[in-house]
């Protein structure tokens, strides 16, 4: 992974683009990857698709990655200046006090932070609680609805989380001995930025390297996932995929709290291969074949599972007649809160294995996973 493609990672992962809002992430996307793709084109969702073309007459290998990160929508400003809130996506309301945000407005950007009021002016009672969201307000400096209008705020602006991505490089231990080094990333949006990345270097080595390929494959940049996976269903519609190779994040088991069997992968373990996950039970002779492509090329690798959430494959893998549909994820530990953390390693781990799926989905063997 050079310079300019980490680069381009810390640039999808500090973008605003929370769902039905996700046009800057899609156009550093589409800057990025239009290079090495043989056709760019979008849907009237807002999808965007890279083709790659190995065999023209061989099977469709679609490769989407959802582009969209958690947010908020700004639901009223009151006659204090504060702004009323609700959720784009998964929160958990104990990640959100104090923390930074910005406001997409259609003046430009306005900074601010998600407040309540504070624990001095409450009752005992009241302080054993959690606050939730719909006692939130988010404060951006003004004291009354006037300034706020006047900064651009308005009900249906966007809201992101303010935080910005930064690489740690430090020693690695294994069985309390030194072993190297690794790289971890600190950043937003990681779910599912990580993904969207992999699919744009999926798409550059392909290029680069010459790497050959008998299918034809489109990546795809999909959006409103963390709200209900629509962006997949007019994917799907559009593309009728042979096969799906759904690239998205895992939860890393790796927190204390978290028992193995919640959630058994771990940041540093290697690309997931998901088993199972609330939506979607895989294509069995698929996820067969990436475990053997793994092991065979020596690509660190972990079975994963989630039973309190879907990805893209829900709607894809059903889509038209059905279609053989695999998730290959990145652990990430906090995921859905302002910022997240993952090894580069296993970033690295997913691209490299999905390179050897590519090279192996010739027709015979996309037909033999429905036989």
């Amino acid at each position: 992974m050079d310079s300019d493609a980490l680069r381009f990672f810390e640039e999808l992962s500090n973008s605003s683009g929370p769902s039905g809002f996700e046009k800057e992430t899609l156009e550093l996307l589409r800057r990025y990857a239009t290079p090495y793709s043989d056709s760019v084109y979008g849907d009237k969702l807002g999808n965007l698709f890279f083709e790659k073309n190995g065999n023209k007459k061989g099977p469709c290998v679609l490769v989407p990655a959802h582009v969209d990160e958690i947010g908020f929508l700004v639901t009223a400003v009151n006659q204090a200046g504060y702004l009323n809130f609700t959720q784009l996506g998964g929160w958990f309301d104990q990640v959100l006090l104090g923390q930074r945000i910005q406001v997409m407005t259609k003046k430009g950007v306005v900074k601010g932070l998600i407040a309540s009021k504070p624990p001095h002016v409450m009752d005992a009672e009241e302080r054993k609680k959690v606050v939730a969201k719909d006692k939130m307000l988010i404060d951006i400096g003004a004291s009354n609805k006037e300034e706020a209008e006047a900064m651009g705020v308005r009900i249906g602006d966007a809201v992101v989380p303010e935080s910005s991505f930064r690489v740690l490089t430090k020693k690695a231990f294994k069985d309390g001995k030194e072993a190297g080094e690794r790289k971890i990333a600190f950043g937003k949006a990681f779910d599912n930025r990580a993904s969207a990345f992999m699919g744009a270097e999926l798409l550059r080595r392909l290029s680069e390297e010459r790497i050959m390929h008998p299918n034809r494959v489109v990546v795809a940049g999909t959006v409103q996932e963390e709200v209900g996976a629509r962006g997949a269903k007019t994917a799907a519609n559009l593309v009728k995929p042979d096969v799906a190779l759904v690239l998205d994040v895992g939860i890393s088991g790796d927190v204390p709290g978290i028992e193995p069997q919640q959630a058994p992968s771990k940041i540093g373990g290697g690309v997931e291969i998901t088993v199972f996950d609330a939506m979607m039970i895989p294509n069995q002779p698929l996820k067969e074949l990436a475990i053997s492509l793994a092991e065979e090329n020596k690509i660190p690798y972990q079975l994963g599972h989630s039973t309190g959430g879907g990805t893209d494959g829900a709607y894809i893998h059903t889509a038209n007649i059905g279609c053989p549909t695999l998730n290959l994820g990145v652990p990430v530990r906090h995921i859905h809160s302002h910022i997240g953390v993952l090894d580069l390693g296993d970033v690295e781990s997913g691209i490299r294995l999905t390179i050897e799926l590519l090279k192996r989905l010739d027709k015979k063997t996309v037909e033999s996973l429905t036989t």
